[in-house]
Formats: C-alpha cells, structure tokens, sequence
C-alpha cells in the first residue's frame, strides 16, 4: 500500500479543483456576476463548439488503425447496458410511478463524463487520458442517448420515433467530433497547423466554463421534495454502478489508465442533459434536478474515496 497522505493528497488533487470551480459558479451566480443567460449560452457553447473542439483534437493525436484495441470501449457500452437493465428490473418492483421511474433509472445510470468525467481523468492522468477517454466517452455517449429516450418515452406512454431518435443521436456535436475524428486519425490526414491552433483555443475554453455553468445551475430550492426517490437514484449511480464497472474492469484485466477512466468516468454525477430530456416530455423535472444536484456535490467525495482505494493498492 502506498502512504496514506499521499494517496489522500492525489485523491483530492483529481477532485478538488472541479468542485472548487462549482462552487465558484454558484458563488458568481448568487453575487449575480453571471447570470441564467450566461449559463444558457456559455453550455451551449460548450456542447456544441468547445467540447467537440476538445475531443476531436485529442483523437487525432492518436493513430487509428486495424490493430487499434477498442475492448475498453465495448466493454464500457456492455457494462452499460447490462447495469441499465438492472436499474429497469429494481425501479420495476421499487418505483411504483411509471413517470418518476424513468427519471430515476436515467439519473442513475447517464454520467456526466463530457464534462466532469472528463475533468476528472485529465486532472488524473493529463492529456494522454484523451486518447483512451474519448473513444470511450463517444461509445459510451451514443448508448446512453439510445437507452435515454427509449426508457423516458416509455415511462410517459409516449411511442419514440425511431427515425427522430437516430436523427437526434447522428446530429450529436460529440458524436460527430468523435466519430469525424476517428476518420481523420485512421486515413493518416494531416490537419493544417492553423486549424489545429484555433481548435486548441476552444478547446482550452471547455473545461473551466462548463464547470462554472453547471456551478452557476445547481439549485438548492427543491431538494426536499422527491428526496427519496432522488436518493435511490444517486446511490446507484454514485456507488452501484461505479463499484460494478470497475470491478468487472478488474477481473477483466485492466489496470492503470484504462482502470482509472472506468472508475472516474462511471462516478461522474449524473448528466445535466438528464433534466433537459425529462422537461420536454413533462416528466417531473424537479425530481431530475434534485438528482443531479446530489449526485455532482457528492460525487467529489465518492469519486475520491475510489481514487484512494485503487491507489493504495497501485490499481490506477
């Protein structure tokens, strides 16, 4: 085992300054430095421009080819789904209302490994994790769009249209950046340095003002209702499905990087887009939000606690 205050010291220097920068939004946002329209503009940024900058350029640094090992990838979207069906079994006998239960098994099972996941692993390990926490975040990012709209639609008698579903998923800026990304790398094409310049200035970008605007959104006000619920969700989000997905990493062989980013991408707090998916379908929003208020302030201690764990132990 390594000593005990290094590991406690690496554990919170992969943790802490992602929640030092939430609550910096909360504390911008209550002394009304930023405001609703800056976190609405400044995500939408993010999700569409800076974010898919980010990962795309990480990709390419990487040369794709036949040989290339994608077994992470798989086995990150079978874990996935085999813990999704899970949740849809427990919720089924624990969750007697339909529309509560699908905004219960999305919050427990969609992380929120754009920002925080990703925030994580690159404080972990630097900007080598790219190479291995892209290709699993934009295989992992496709299933967890598919299984969101197929358990939301259900729980609100609602018939998903499959065609607006695979619109929905193919039109992803992540996914496109990825999935354009991966082609770029296998063909051996060469970007030109003033693209790759310009690219870094956005992507330098995403990180800090996604963390603010997720600080800036976090609502106190409606954490008392639907606690229950909310809590059943954040448990098995924060430690169900990361203790699961890691261990299966485990037995399976994986150790250091490839370890690390199972654990920190499936402890992420729960997607922001999770409340966005719910109030469309008038789905009870507030139990959404309550979720992902729970799940992204205790997922630094969490998060840190499986740091410490896998470190002592020389795992990660």
């Amino acid at each position: 085992m390594n000593n005990f205050f290094d590991v406690l010291q690496f554990s919170l220097s992969v943790t802490m300054p992602i929640f030092i920068i939430l609550v910096l939004g909360v504390v911008l946002y209550r002394i009304k430095l930023i405001n609703d329209n800056f976190v609405d503009v400044g995500s939408k940024l993010v999700f569409n421009v800076t974010l898919p900058a980010l990962l795309f350029l990480s990709i390419i640094k990487t040369p794709f080819t036949e040989g290339t090992d994608f077994s992470l990838v798989i086995y990150g979207i079978a874990s996935v789904l085999l813990l999704y069906l899970v949740v849809e079994l427990f919720s089924a006998k624990f969750i007697p209302n339909k529309l509560d239960r699908g905004v219960v098994i999305q919050g427990a099972f969609r992380s929120n490994m754009g920002i925080i996941g990703l925030a994580y692993c690159v404080n972990a390990y630097g900007e080598d994790v790219y190479s291995v926490a892209s290709i699993y975040l934009g295989g992992v990012t496709i299933l967890f769009n598919i299984l969101s709209v197929i358990t939301l639609n259900r729980a609100a008698n609602k018939n998903a249209d499959l065609k607006n579903t695979l619109l929905k998923i193919i039109k992803n800026p992540l996914i496109l950046a990825i999935l354009s990304a991966i082609v770029v790398s296998y063909l051996g094409i060469q970007m030109p340095d003033i693209i790759l310049k310009t690219g870094n200035y956005f992507a330098q970008m995403t990180l800090s003002l996604a963390l603010l605007c997720i600080g800036a959104s976090l609502s106190f006000k409606t954490m008392k209702e639907d606690f229950s619920n909310a809590f059943i969700s954040s448990f098995g989000k924060l430690i169900v499905i990361p203790l699961v997905t890691t261990l299966g990493g485990y037995f399976l062989g994986y150790r250091g990087m490839e370890l690390g980013v199972l654990l920190l991408m499936s402890s992420a707090p729960s997607a922001a887009a999770c409340y966005v998916m719910v109030k469309s379908i008038g789905g009870n929003d507030k139990l959404a939000a309550n979720i992902i208020v729970i799940t992204t302030l205790a997922s630094i201690f969490t998060t840190s606690l499986g740091i410490a764990l896998l470190s002592s132990y020389n795992l990660m």
